[in-house]
């Protein structure tokens, strides 16, 4: 366990945002002393092609299977630590959908490949001088990439430290769950209460999303 408040960022780099969560109110303070430190581990060295690709795959899916589809599909291209836009775009659609992907899945990957090409997609050193809007706004005119795959991408590829998924069920799950709620806030309900969060929303969401898990393992017992 971690003491609460800690604000150490050579030990902790994410001390001051937990310090602010845990002095909003005594029921962060309490869910931040069960869990610990922030476990949020960003992929930076990913380029935004590869982590869209990836975000794709685990859509709807149990981590496992999502991980079990990705296993198939880098198969495919033992030669490249992550396929090229272009060979994905010369692989057959069917090759791609015996990996797992479903065909709304294949599509969407395809997409993002051309989008590449086409310069929609921007590499990272261009996406990391965007704005989180931005970027969003430009990503969702893909086929099949929605805010919360563009915001997923923000959290675990550019490391932005504001960014609140208010459509994730997770983090819906884990305020109702951390509050003692009946039910689950609306997303603009839970927009308006995480304001008081910023500039550390996406530390927040982490720590919502434990707050679901611990729920429902303790459900299953």
């Amino acid at each position: 366990m971690m003491a609460v408040g800690t604000t150490n960022t050579i030990d902790d780099p994410f001390g001051p945002a937990v310090a602010h969560l845990a002095a909003s109110d005594s029921d962060w303070k309490n869910l931040i002393a069960r869990v610990g430190r922030c476990g949020l581990q960003p992929k930076p060295e990913r380029e935004p092609y590869e982590a869209l690709v990836r975000a794709v795959a685990y859509q709807q899916l149990h981590a496992r299977a999502a991980e079990a589809i990705l296993k198939r599909f880098l198969t495919l291209y033992p030669d490249m630590s992550f396929p090229s836009p272009t060979s994905i775009l010369t692989t057959d659609k069917n090759i791609l959908r015996a990996c797992g992907f479903s065909a709304a899945k294949v599509m969407t990957i395809r997409g993002i490949a051309e989008g590449t090409l086409d310069g929609v997609v921007p590499v990272r050193s261009v996406a990391l001088a965007m704005a989180d809007e931005e970027l969003i706004s430009r990503l969702v005119s893909l086929r099949g990439i929605g805010r919360w795959t563009v915001e997923m991408f923000l959290i675990f590829t550019l490391e932005r430290p504001d960014v609140l998924p208010i459509d994730d069920f997770g983090v819906r799950e884990g305020w109702r769950v951390m509050k003692s709620l009946p039910k689950q806030p609306l997303p603009k309900e839970l927009s308006k209460i995480g304001l008081a969060w910023s500039p550390y929303r996406s530390t927040a969401a982490w720590y919502l999303w434990q707050a679901a898990d611990e729920f429902k393992r303790l459900k299953s017992k």
